[in-house]
């Protein structure tokens, strides 16, 4: 291949090229309002949880209780992550086909992969430092009404955590927009799974019990209780709360997990719900599977989405 364009001048390098892409939908993605309004709307519920005990301290005149582990506990819940996705995603590969903006890209100094990876580190960088502020946002936030935070060191684990859970539904939703090349089409699979598994789960779990199968499904999985010396906490064993366990982990290495069926129990005329123990895993175990498994969607997803990008027929 020539070093030179048809104009005689240099050929940028492979770096040069690929950082175009990069650069080009990162500031795609950050003007679009939708993502500036999911931010917004992030920083309103991060400021609501803790700016809500100020105000019932204030209007009860109780003190407010100190609490060290608020920040480490801190992270973007599972519909958050999806939300981000979902925004950032959604049409980051199927408008190329809708708009017919594909056709004078391809005909650059670049090939389908180079744009494919682009886009995905565009992607990657765009949450990484989305997910930063917030977690920063909340550090702050929590010192100034908890007072001085406990484990700040471990922050980090909670968001990679956060990062690999939000990425299996960056992958599916790439994966849907390249095979359908339809914005609405992805869409409506992304919401419809998971949605799906968000109302099934806690379902499936009341009547057949928090099954170890659900924690290979994308979401929430089984939900547990892991005791502390110093407390209970709720130990959801999905993919949602890589970043959570990672630091739970990194805090009591050596816990156990408890899952409990409920059951229905007729007390005269009046049913009754009773918490029976099911099963218990150690938590080493719950944070190893919930990686392994989050890392297979993700990869699966992004192989479907570089091969239905890759060979995708264009029509000018």
């Amino acid at each position: 291949m020539s070093n030179r364009t048809q104009t005689g001048r240099p050929r940028p390098s492979w770096f040069t090229r690929f950082w175009a892409i990069v650069r080009y939908e990162m500031l795609w993605n950050i003007r679009k309002k939708k993502f500036l309004g999911l931010v917004i709307v992030a920083f309103i519920l991060a400021t609501l949880i803790w700016a809500l005990p100020l105000g019932s301290s204030a209007a009860t005149g109780q003190p407010i209780e100190a609490d060290p582990d608020f920040a480490v506990t801190f992270s973007v819940p599972g519909i958050g992550s999806f939300l981000f996705a979902l925004i950032i995603a959604m049409n980051s590969i199927s408008s190329e086909f809708e708009s017919g903006t594909i056709v004078p890209l391809l005909t650059k100094p670049v090939s389908r992969t180079m744009v494919f990876l682009g886009k995905l580190l565009a992607t990657f960088i765009i949450i990484f430092i989305t997910y930063t502020i917030i977690f920063a946002y909340g550090v702050i936030g929590g010192a100034l009404v908890y007072g001085p935070q406990n484990n700040l060191h471990l922050l980090p684990l909670g968001l990679l955590g956060n990062i690999l859970s939000t990425f299996i539904w960056i992958t599916l939703i790439l994966a849907a927009g390249a095979l359908s090349k339809s914005t609405i089409i992805s869409t409506l699979v992304a919401f419809g799974l998971f949605f799906g598994l968000f109302f099934a789960v806690p379902i499936v779990s009341v009547f057949v019990g928090p099954s170890p199968i659900l924690n290979y499904l994308p979401g929430t999985g089984a939900t547990g209780t892991m005791i502390t010396t110093q407390k209970q906490i709720a130990i959801g064993a999905g993919t949602d709360n890589i970043g959570a366990n990672l630091i739970n982990y990194a805090l009591y290495p050596s816990a156990d997990v408890n899952f409990n069926m409920t059951r229905i129990e007729l007390r005269g005329d009046m049913p009754r719900l009773t918490q029976v123990y099911a099963y218990s895993e150690p938590l080493s175990l719950i944070v190893s599977r919930s990686v392994a498994t989050a890392v297979v969607y993700t990869l699966v997803f992004l192989f479907i989405a570089w091969i239905a990008f890759k060979w995708a027929q264009i029509l000018e």
